[in-house]
């Protein structure tokens, strides 16, 4: 065996020590973002993976399924870093910055008015206030409110869904619910002249079996 034969599990060893220990250190960041700990350990596992990748190479003309370059030096701290870990130049002004509205429509047919209410007083449960559910507007904003506020909410037997449709739009500006009336549900989504639509998705409600 030459030396460099050696060097080969050793390299290996190296590898499975880093990936240890980038684990140890995503696990003790929780889920923390741009950690820094986690970055280090992600580097050395980079480089040890590079390494032993090379030596391999060399060895014997293979190679693993990694395709990694080194990181060192002021990359380390700079090019490769997360943001948060090193100071950095400002990022140049974007002279064309969208913002992106999507927006969805559903439709439902509502078999039964009665079933639906009784639906959304269960679903508002205990923070129910003491005033029924009387209309099917309050119905469906109850399911909403009583989950995460998506359409998922209203997949219930109450309601029958139909067609679908999103569609999304390059708008100048993000919308502000402060800026329109409560009562008003056609004006935050009435699209200006400037708007510009971009993409749409048509929502086809399955046909079940006669």
């Amino acid at each position: 065996m030459t030396d460099n034969d050696a060097d080969l599990p050793a390299a290996l060893e190296r590898v499975v020590a880093a990936a240890r220990a980038h684990l140890d250190a995503v696990r003790a960041a929780a889920g923390a973002p741009d950690d820094e700990a986690v970055w280090r350990a992600y580097v050395e596992l980079n480089n040890a993976s590079h390494d032993y990748d090379e030596l391999l190479n060399d060895l014997f003309g293979e190679v693993t399924p990694w395709d990694l370059e080194i990181i060192s030096g002021s990359d380390v701290d700079e090019t490769f870093a997360p943001v948060g870990l090193a100071d950095s130049e400002p990022a140049a002004e974007d002279p064309y910055p969208p913002v992106l509205s999507v927006r969805q429509r559903r439709d439902y047919r509502v078999p039964s008015v009665s079933a639906l209410l009784r639906a959304a007083e269960a679903a508002r449960g205990s923070a129910a206030d003491g005033e029924p559910v009387t209309s099917v507007a309050e119905a469906v904003l109850e399911l909403l409110q009583g989950g995460d506020g998506s359409l998922r909410m209203l997949e219930v037997p109450e309601l029958d869904p139909l067609d679908g449709m999103v569609v999304v739009t390059e708008v100048d500006s993000p919308l502000d619910p402060d800026a329109h009336e409560h009562a008003d549900g056609e004006s935050p989504f009435r699209l200006a002249d400037s708007d510009r639509t971009t993409g749409r998705l048509d929502e086809r409600t399955p046909i079940g079996p006669e």
